[in-house]
C-alpha cells in the first residue's frame, strides 16, 4: 500500500496480486484529509465494502459494458436499495486503463479503479476505515 498526502489531500493506492484481501487504513493527523481517493489496482471489481464501524458502503463494478447499471453502491448492506448520485453517501469509480486514461474494458491490465471517499465515511472522525475487495479475476 502506498500513501501520499499533498496539503488537505490524500491518495492510497492498494495492489492486491491475489485480488481478495482487506487493509486498515489509520489516520495519522486531526482530522483525516479532506480530500481522501483509494486507487485499487485489480483487474475487476466484483465486490468492495468500506466501513468506519458505523456506516457500510458496498460497491460492485460490472464486467458488462453497460453505463446505466456498470456500478452499484449500497449503504448498511440493504443491496435492495441502491444508492444514486443524490444520496451523500455517493461515489464515483473510475475505471483507468494502463495508459493513465478512463477505460471501460474490463479486466483492467495493469488498470486500476479510483473513488473519492464520501464524507459520511469520516463523520465522527474515526480512528480508522476498513476497506475490503474482492475482485472477480482473482488468482
Amino acid at each position: 500500500m502506498a500513501v501520499e498526502v499533498h496539503k488537505a489531500n490524500a491518495l492510497i493506492s492498494i495492489r492486491s496480486p491475489v485480488g481478495i484481501s482487506d487493509a486498515v487504513i489509520e489516520r495519522s493527523s486531526e482530522p483525516w484529509s479532506e480530500h481522501l481517493v483509494l486507487r485499487l489496482h485489480l483487474k475487476g471489481l466484483e465486490n468492495l465494502r468500506i466501513s468506519n464501524g458505523k456506516v457500510t458502503l458496498d460497491a460492485a463494478v460490472s464486467s458488462q459494458d453497460d453505463d446505466m447499471n456498470r456500478v452499484r453502491l449500497w449503504r448498511d448492506g440493504k443491496e435492495d436499495s441502491p444508492l444514486d448520485a443524490t444520496s451523500p453517501c455517493w461515489m464515483e469509480i473510475s475505471l483507468v486503463g494502463r495508459d493513465g486514461k478512463s477505460t471501460k474494458e474490463i479486466p483492467l491490465n495493469d488498470g486500476y479503479f479510483e473513488m473519492k471517499l464520501p464524507r459520511p465515511i469520516f463523520e465522527g472522525n474515526p480512528k480508522s476505515i476498513t476497506v475490503s475487495w474482492i475482485d472477480f479475476y482473482r488468482t
